[in-house]
């Protein structure tokens, strides 16, 4: 249950310090859950809907009076009275709209908000599985669209219960009239509903096409942003904005259609009730100037359907939201659903007191604790294949120390190791919350970091330094200045074991080795791991390890393996003119004295 789910209305806070746990067999399992949970003011909602719809048939039946006994017996002080009494039920009607209005908006922002903070912290909980099971353009329509239909939604449990009592209380008021004339009201306002009941239908198809080829596009988008730098080196940019606007094109096609549905659906909605209310009104005429009613009862007919629209709209509008809402729903779940790929076991085991050696029987890698090593790889999705079974972002046979990696809390490996990829995601912000990891780092350790990632330069240049804005993804500076901000963050974070993956692959030669002894002094006693084939880095490391098709088959200095493995410095030599494995030695030893 929610925190502060039983308190008054008027004490919750939106956001919960704990949403709930959402019931996720089904959407619509997810949209009762959401008002089970604030059932209390639903019902509140529920109550100022039925008596504002209800009251809204007491103005005809007041002008009726007026009209019979006070115009129509010219009795002035009875047509003043039923005025002011007419007068009075419109300040009742305004009030109880407002409290409607009021009432029903809290629910879909309490409907809203919980489902953000549902997903989001589903979003945290999965990690590093999210971008595996989920694209981009999907998670950006769901904040976009699908949350505020959930919300729009739960409209109909309040204006939807009360068009139904108003619905009712009103057929008891036209049999004391005529009975022709409440069957001819009561069963044409539900043909009017059912009449746009196909388009809604052919509108709620074409809509969740639409809507599956957006998020698609969507993402297709956020990746050609993302990679532009590399499109435009290969060449590529024009094929890939080519795909992207005949994607665009045919997207336009589908919303065209979406649009005549919705055209035509609000189109008839708005014309069928008013002929309807016009045909009514002439059986009206006719039936009182027969005599079978008073003009009276005839000005009250035609009051009471006025009135009926409004509970008549809702039904349309619900029929129309419902759906919607269902499937706003479906993705929501389909997103709650989703089980990390890394959970803790059952028996959860102690991690090491101390720093211990990581091990990895699959590659044979070994990280020896307190040491700076490096690992090298002609195929970089193999490397990561072995940070993920270190980091423990994949379950495996990996030990820390003589505890099975997967047996450890999970938790106490996350506080303890840090795998930091190349294209990890950067927050929108200002620098200083983009690369800080807790509110209270000192100025000496923001300047320490930026000094071993070489990013003061960044930071000088901005105009507000560090509290200067980042875009989603810092996409107001260039690949290198990112990478660099990356790494400020994960030496901020000060981890027992730091695992990096191509941390200066966007650096030109001096900045890297600048990085490279930075890096080796700042960490000096603790384990790290550089996957890396730059020798600037590999020169600086206690050990690298050559990787070939998943294994470690060699093991020593960046010299030693230059000399013994020839496939390991064709690998890390391929951009060099040296062939020498000591001049490039003596040449990498220069350049990191400079």
């Amino acid at each position: 249950m929610t925190e502060g789910s039983d308190l008054p209305t008027h004490e919750r806070k939106v956001p919960y310090t704990d949403p709930g746990t959402p019931d996720v067999r089904s959407p619509a399992r997810y949209l009762w859950w959401l008002v089970v949970m604030q059932r209390s003011r639903i019902l509140l909602g529920s109550l100022w809907g039925t008596l504002w719809m209800c009251a809204l048939m007491l103005p005809p039946y007041f002008m009726a009076k007026a009209i019979d006994d006070g115009l129509k017996q010219r009795d002035t002080d009875t047509l003043l009275f039923w005025v002011l009494i007419i007068m009075v039920a419109g300040a009742a009607i305004a009030c109880l709209g407002i409290l409607r209005h009021r009432t029903m908006t809290l629910i879909r922002t309490d409907a809203a908000y919980r489902t953000v903070q549902v997903v989001v912290r589903q979003v945290t909980d999965l990690g590093a599985t999210l971008p595996r099971k989920v694209s981009v353009g999907e998670l950006t329509h769901l904040q976009a669209g699908d949350m505020g239909r959930i919300a729009q939604t739960l409209t109909i449990t309040g204006p939807g219960v009360g068009a139904v009592i108003a619905y009712s209380a009103t057929a008891v008021l036209l049999f004391t009239i005529s009975a022709v004339l409440a069957g001819v009201v009561l069963l044409g306002l539900p043909l009017l509903a059912l009449a746009v009941g196909p388009l809604l239908g052919k509108l709620h198809g074409a809509e969740g096409t639409y809507r599956e080829q957006q998020g698609k596009l969507t993402a297709r988008a956020g990746d050609i942003v993302s990679g532009l730098g590399v499109l435009c080196g290969i060449g590529g940019k024009a094929v890939f904005g080519k795909r992207y606007r005949d994607r665009s094109q045919a997207l336009l096609a589908d919303g065209y259609r979406v649009a005549s549905f919705t055209s035509w659906v609000q189109a008839i909605g708005a014309c069928l009730p008013v002929i309807f209310l016009a045909i009514v009104t002439w059986i009206s005429a006719r039936m009182a100037a027969s005599g079978t009613i008073s003009v009276g009862e005839m000005v009250a007919v035609y009051g009471y359907v006025a009135a009926l629209l409004v509970p008549v709209t809702f039904f349309i509008e619900g029929a129309d939201d419902l759906p919607r809402g269902l499937v706003a729903a479906r993705r929501v779940i389909n997103i709650l659903a989703l089980k990390p790929e890394v959970e803790n076991g059952s028996s959860p085991v102690a991690a090491p007191a101390g720093p211990a050696a990581l091990h990895d029987p699959r590659s044979g890698l070994t990280l020896e604790p307190g040491l700076m090593s490096a690992l090298v790889c002609a195929r970089l999705d193999e490397a990561r294949a072995v940070v993920d079974r270190l980091g423990r972002y994949t379950d495996s046979d990996a030990t820390w120390g003589d505890a099975r990696l997967s047996d450890v809390e999970l938790s106490e490996v996350r506080r303890r190791v840090l795998v930091a990829d190349n294209d990890a995601h950067l927050f929108a912000g200002t620098v200083r919350s983009t690369v800080s990891v807790r509110d209270d780092h000192t100025a000496d350790e923001l300047d320490g970091a930026l000094r071993t990632a070489v990013a003061e330069d960044i930071v000088d240049a901005l105009p507000d330094g560090l509290d200067a804005r980042l875009e989603a993804r810092a996409r107001n500076v260039s690949g290198g200045q990112r990478q660099r901000l990356r790494l400020v963050r994960a030496l901020l974070t000060d981890p027992e074991v730091l695992l990096l993956v191509e941390p200066t692959s966007a650096l030109d030669a001096h900045t890297e080795a600048t990085v490279a002894q930075r890096v080796l002094t700042t960490r000096r006693g603790r384990t790290t791991l550089a996957v890396s084939t730059s020798p600037l880095i590999l020169d600086r490391a206690d050990q690298v390890s050559y990787l070939v098709d998943g294994e470690v088959v060699a093991v020593g200095t960046h010299g030693e393996l230059l000399v013994s493995q020839p496939g390991y410095r064709d690998l890390v030599l391929r951009d060099s003119d040296e062939t020498d494995p000591t001049a490039q030695g003596t040449a990498l030893q220069e350049g990191s004295s400079r």
